[in-house]
């Protein structure tokens, strides 16, 4: 998703006091940030999501002024994102410490590819999907942090390697190799249900 020049300008606004551009720029991306943090803490955790994401959004507020149009709004935004929640997550106690990033190429295989059709139409299939889901809900929940966020902006968000990069203060080879080691764990914990695939 590109940005918007609107976005420059909303918050160049809202750095001046513009409560009413603020409030857009809220509206147009808080769904984006609050996914992403839900998904970062997990489903066990929604009401703890709900308060990551308007510490983001007050963060975007009180930084409003010293954002600069030559960096992707996204990019920024994310950024603080990632800050909140990994904040929140050592607060909390939950903090997964990452494996230094080494050399894996980041195929693109990804487990949840492999998930069975949502459309299909009988029960078992049904149950099934619902037992991979939550297999692999707990699967990303238990990523390290890196590899969550990673994981997260590339499958969900659809940020190129150089955005995420940017995001996590990464090369895009160490982001690649991120994302490897992430689906080769998500891949390990779903195996049961994709040898029947």
């Amino acid at each position: 998703m590109m940005d918007a020049p609107e976005e420059a300008a909303w918050l160049q606004r809202a750095a001046e006091g513009d409560e009413s551009a603020f409030v857009l720029l809220v509206e147009k991306h808080q769904d984006r940030v609050y996914g992403t943090v839900a998904r970062m803490l997990g489903q066990d955790h929604v009401s703890e999501a709900e308060d990551v994401a308007q510490q983001v959004f007050l963060r975007v507020f009180r930084a409003a002024g010293r954002y600069r149009p030559e960096a992707k709004f996204t990019t920024w935004l994310f950024t603080i994102c990632r800050n909140c929640v990994w904040t929140h997550l050592k607060k909390a106690g939950r903090w997964h410490r990452d494996e230094p990033v080494s050399g894996e190429d980041g195929g693109e295989l990804d487990p949840l590819d492999a998930l069975p059709d949502p459309e299909a139409a009988d029960a078992a299939s049904g149950m099934l999907r619902k037992e991979m889901v939550g297999t692999l809900e707990k699967a990303i929940a238990e990523l390290p942090e890196s590899q969550r966020m990673a994981l997260i902006l590339r499958q969900y968000e659809q940020l190129d390697y150089e955005e995420i990069a940017r995001v996590l203060d990464q090369s895009v080879p160490g982001v690649k190799s991120l994302l490897f080691r992430a689906r080769t764990r998500l891949r390990a914990a779903l195996d049961e249900y994709l040898q029947g695939t």
